[in-house]
């Protein structure tokens, strides 16, 4: 018979129930008025784990770290700080929130978009905060107390995304109105249009070394550019469902999307072919984030749950609950040591990243030039380097709590075979 073990939780009606666990591969973090439960670290085994994952303890566990609370609606993108513990949400409730790791810095909301703040991103430098919405515009937001910004209409639609280049003098932007379109980060001016899709275009992304930009829309399909150029250079056609999210692999040489068929699916960039895919959730995959080593990917979807894949073994190995509702937002740390989700319950959760410590001893994946292939209507071929608002208002409403270190008692019980 396999081992079992039991789980004492406690629940807001201040009762303590046992849950029989098989092969620990379900962590759920309930946050209620008792607290939250974490593994005792002596007794947690996982023993279908392969390679690492053959006797874990809770060290090697993605651990919940900090719960941030502030936002009065859903919370649409997270992005952290390249170089310091902050992290910018943005949020159905036209604001976007400034967070701190420390307790003692309180959280500051800036408030001048007239509707749904649909993205938010940090620029490489950490100078400036880009944000779109579904009034139309993009604001570029100096992350000071002061909360200064500058707004200009990007589109004769709604916004939907929003991301800067690589050496962060560029800014690209994708939009309802069937479009992605790139502009000067310094004057705000318009270089081109990336045109071809003929449905909302719900994201767009540069590539690592930013050669190409990917869109992705309701269009189903999912396409490569040349920022140069701005000519499309391959369209990926065999999608069943609609692509919500996409996002460059750290080397450049690959994509994944997160779709409205429950799937995730890899491209490979260089080859134009899929790669891997993986139907593990049971609602749409909102968002997918590549961990910065490139050895795994975490989806978050409308079923509640977080899903951690291992891309060199194929296969999920964490499912992470803790979220009331779809999860809508998703983003890593430069460095890969935490991740943080956000979704429909107003709630942000900041996980401690963990089962990534045999790759943080070792060095990022170099830059490698690997030929792509002819761009249209050039000579050379592409090159992946795989390698003014109001102040911002101190949030009084707030809540940011670190989780409590604290432990229930496991049991571990073995069960005999008969």
């Amino acid at each position: 018979m396999p081992q079992y073990q039991i789980a004492l939780v406690a629940t807001e009606s201040l009762s303590i129930s046992p849950y029989y666990i098989l092969s620990s591969l379900t962590y759920e973090i309930h946050i209620s008025s008792v607290g939250t439960i974490l593994w005792s670290p002596e007794v947690l085994l996982s023993n279908n784990y392969n390679r690492a994952f053959s006797e874990s303890t809770m060290g090697d566990d993605p651990t919940l770290e900090r719960h941030f609370r502030g936002h009065r609606d859903t919370v649409t993108s997270l992005s952290f700080h390249p170089t310091t513990k902050q992290l910018v949400s943005s949020s159905n409730d036209n604001s976007i929130m400034i967070w701190n790791f420390r307790q003692s810095v309180r959280a500051f909301r800036f408030e001048a978009h007239k509707d749904n703040v649909l993205d938010v991103s940090f620029s490489p430098s950490g100078n400036l905060v880009a944000s779109a919405s579904r009034d139309r515009s993009v604001r570029l937001w100096v992350p000071t107390v002061q909360g200064e910004s500058a707004e200009f209409r990007a589109h004769s639609a709604a916004v939907r995304s929003v991301h800067f280049s690589p050496d962060g003098k560029e800014l690209v932007t994708s939009s309802d109105d069937k479009s992605a379109k790139l502009w000067t980060v310094s004057h705000r001016k318009f270089v081109s249009t990336f045109s071809g899709h003929n449905h909302w275009v719900r994201c767009v992304r540069f590539s690592p070394e930013g050669r190409l930009i990917a869109t992705c829309s309701d269009d189903k399909t999912v396409k490569l550019f040349d920022h140069k150029t701005a000519k499309c250079v391959h369209t990926f056609h065999e999608l069943k469902g609609s692509p919500l999210h996409v996002e460059f692999h750290p080397t450049g040489t690959c994509i994944a999307t997160g779709m409205t068929n429950n799937m995730i699916k890899v491209y490979d960039v260089r080859m134009l072919k899929l790669l891997q895919q993986y139907v593990c959730h049971e609602g749409p995959i909102n968002k997918v984030a590549f961990h910065p080593c490139g050895n795994y990917l975490i989806s978050a979807s409308n079923d509640s749950s977080l899903k951690v894949m291992d891309l060199l073994e194929g296969r999920p190995i964490y499912t992470l609950e803790g979220h009331r509702g779809a999860i809508t937002a998703l983003t890593f740390t430069a460095n890969g040591e935490y991740f943080a989700s956000g979704g429909v319950d107003h709630q942000i959760l900041v996980w401690k990243t963990n089962f990534d410590k045999e790759d943080l001893l070792k060095e990022f994946p170099r830059k490698a030039e690997t030929k792509f292939g002819s761009s249209p209507n050039s000579d050379s071929p592409l090159v992946l380097n795989a390698d003014s608002a109001s102040p911002a208002s101190d949030s009084g409403s707030s809540d940011i709590q670190e989780v409590p270190k604290r432990h229930l008692e496991c049991i571990k019980k073995r069960q005999d075979k008969e």
